[in-house]
């Protein structure tokens, strides 16, 4: 399971925030078409699909996740969600949830901005007709620009002072500012080589514009976003679609209806369909094309279900592809370079055991520039620590530098004694018995 990424679902209330994560996840958030239906934030664990190396290597029918699930070579690699309270105009100043909103957002790596493509709903998230949601979009990043830039130009003499007095480094004068966000070094660094700022970075001279210039690259960095478009099968969403693309052309989008895969996923589990999340297609009893098998545990839907069904198809499934649920979360781990690694202890069998089963069982996703030391360290402390070498996919042993990529992301660990991440949950590491053989081969 994937600790390493946490995907914020933001936007104005009754936007279609708590449907969304109820479409993506399990997590029963509240719904209602009113401001601040959610209170509290929700969490819930979304699956992120990925090709299943189960695939390559033949394990299909013998594939065993610890956590998630895998279905015709497509692993889905569970990936935490929140989903927090609506954001108004003036958050930043505090007016409706705005300071809650905006503390909940630290907890996130990259954000699902969820915008009413449908007009229904005005900025303060109150019914209404013919509104345009084309300046939602940037309201969203203006709130969290004055949150950040409110907060650091307050204090940005006594900032340039300390940095002049100390000689410091500019990347880590402003990383202890920025670090309350949920901000890394590197992600300043960053920041400030797209701003093409070098040392000396003479942060003394910066004025008013150059440090509203900082936030808004800094936000781009630490909060990437993807905008979701929501609602799709409303009379007014197409020319409202399109007029947001018009004006931000270099964003990304995903249209979707959240709405749509809420009900596909409750008539599945009610057996009225046949339904796999993120597919354009879905299969009731009297369609042609469904599996007999599969035909004969499914009820025959009333026609109301069949009604509602056929607009879902005409309106989302043909002219989308899909409901856009799962290719909204996709894209959210991806635009972070998040990357899917399995840590097995038999590289020919692919098992995770001692036994010989549990293939592929354990799977983990990690940042982009991981190293294999560093993976030891984030599958079980004891493991790195104990650290004696790695092994590939290929059976020939990595350098514990050596960054993972796609093409060697199936390891082996041999570590010095037995650790006790097996137990633990962790995936485990080699026995000692292995180790003292690679000990005896070295000294040969």
């Amino acid at each position: 399971m994937s600790h390493e990424i946490v995907i914020g679902c933001v936007g104005k209330p009754s936007a279609g925030k708590s449907s969304f994560l109820n479409a993506a996840t399990d997590a029963n958030a509240k719904v209602g078409n009113y401001p601040f239906t959610t209170i509290e934030p929700n969490y819930g664990i979304t699956l992120y699909p990925t090709p299943c190396p189960c695939a390559k290597y033949g394990k299909m029918e013998l594939c065993a996740p610890r956590y998630g699930r895998c279905k015709d070579g497509t692993r889905f690699i569970p990936v935490k969600m929140l989903d927090v309270a609506g954001l108004v105009p003036g958050a930043s100043e505090g007016k409706g949830l705005g300071n809650q909103f905006l503390d909940d957002l630290r907890q996130a790596h990259v954000l699902l901005h969820v915008v009413d493509v449908s007009g229904t709903t005005n900025e303060k998230g109150e019914e209404t007709v013919g509104y345009d949601p084309v300046n939602d979009v940037e309201w969203l990043r203006q709130e969290i620009h004055s949150w950040i830039f409110n907060n650091m130009w307050r204090k940005w003499s006594n900032i340039v002072r300390r940095h002049t007095a100390t000689k410091a480094v500019a990347a880590h004068t402003l990383q202890a500012q920025l670090s309350g966000y949920g901000t890394r070094l590197p992600q300043v660094m960053q920041a400030l080589d797209t701003m093409g700022v070098k040392e000396p970075a003479g942060m003394e001279t910066w004025d008013k514009a150059r440090v509203e210039e900082l936030v808004w690259v800094f936000i781009d960095v630490r909060f990437p976003t993807i905008l979701v478009l929501n609602k799709v099968d409303m009379p007014a969403s197409d020319q409202n679609i399109a007029r947001i693309c018009k004006r931000y052309p270099d964003a990304k989008m995903v249209p979707t209806s959240a709405l749509a895969e809420c009900f596909l996923r409750k008539m599945k589990a009610q057996e009225y369909i046949d339904y796999t999340e993120g597919s354009e297609y879905f299969y009731t009893k009297e369609d042609e094309d469904v599996d007999p098998q599969v035909a004969e545990r499914l009820k025959p839907p009333d026609d109301r279900i069949v009604g509602r069904l056929e607009r879902i198809r005409d309106l989302v499934l043909f002219r989308y592809g899909g409901t856009g649920v799962q290719l909204a979360v996709k894209t959210a781990v991806e635009i972070k370079g998040m990357l899917p690694v399995y840590h097995v202890k038999n590289l020919n069998s692919m098992s995770c055991d001692k036994g010989g089963g549990s293939i592929f069982r354990d799977c983990y996703l990690i940042a982009p520039g991981t190293t294999v030391r560093e993976l030891a360290g984030q599958i079980h402390p004891d493991m790195e620590k104990h650290f004696l070498y790695a092994e590939g996919p290929n059976g020939m042993r990595m350098g514990e530098d050596e960054v993972i990529t796609e093409h060697n992301n199936i390891i082996k660990f041999t570590t010095a004694v037995a650790d006790s991440s097996s137990s633990s949950g962790g995936g485990g590491g080699a026995t000692s018995s292995s180790a003292a053989t690679a000990k005896d081969k070295d000294k040969k």
